[in-house]
């Protein structure tokens, strides 16, 4: 009777080298795809990311105090975070990232009392320009024509 197995050299060597090189190609293939991910390529285009409210000092400096929450919110949109326990605090927040990686952060919290906008903290706040402009004659509820029909 023939054993099914032989202890013959050759074919233990050779299946141990087939494991050695199955094993050296799985790991020169690991190795080849983690250093892909730290190469830049220079023509790939990188998208910017926008996150939260856009702040422009142009709608910050319409900010004035005592100004009603909706006015507010008007005037700069819906906040990112309102507090649960807070309620008179209303947070604003904005960053970008470009594709080179170059980050701008904006930051600003309101701070209502009694519903009335009385002030503000973080990285943006309102230029203090002098009231020179007189504003606009605004019609009264009386005088605003009637609608066409």
């Amino acid at each position: 009777m023939l054993p099914l197995i032989s202890s013959d050299r050759p074919l233990s060597k050779a299946l141990t080298l087939s494991a050695v090189f199955a094993k050296c190609v799985s790991l020169s293939l690991l190795l080849a795809l983690a250093g892909c991910a730290r190469l830049e390529f220079p023509w790939v285009y990188k998208v910017s990311v926008q996150q939260g409210n856009i702040l422009d000092q142009e709608d910050i400096d319409k900010l004035e105090l005592g100004m009603t929450k909706r006015q507010v919110q008007f005037v700069l949109g819906s906040p990112l975070l309102v507090d649960t326990f807070a309620q008179n605090e209303w947070h604003y927040y904005y960053s970008r990232r470009d594709g080179k990686g170059a980050e701008t952060l904006k930051t600003l919290t309101i701070y209502f009392e009694n519903d009335r906008y009385a002030r503000h903290a973080g990285t943006e706040s309102p230029n203090a320009a002098p009231k020179d402009k007189t504003p606009e004659e605004v019609p009264a509820p009386d005088e605003v024509p009637a609608p066409l029909i």
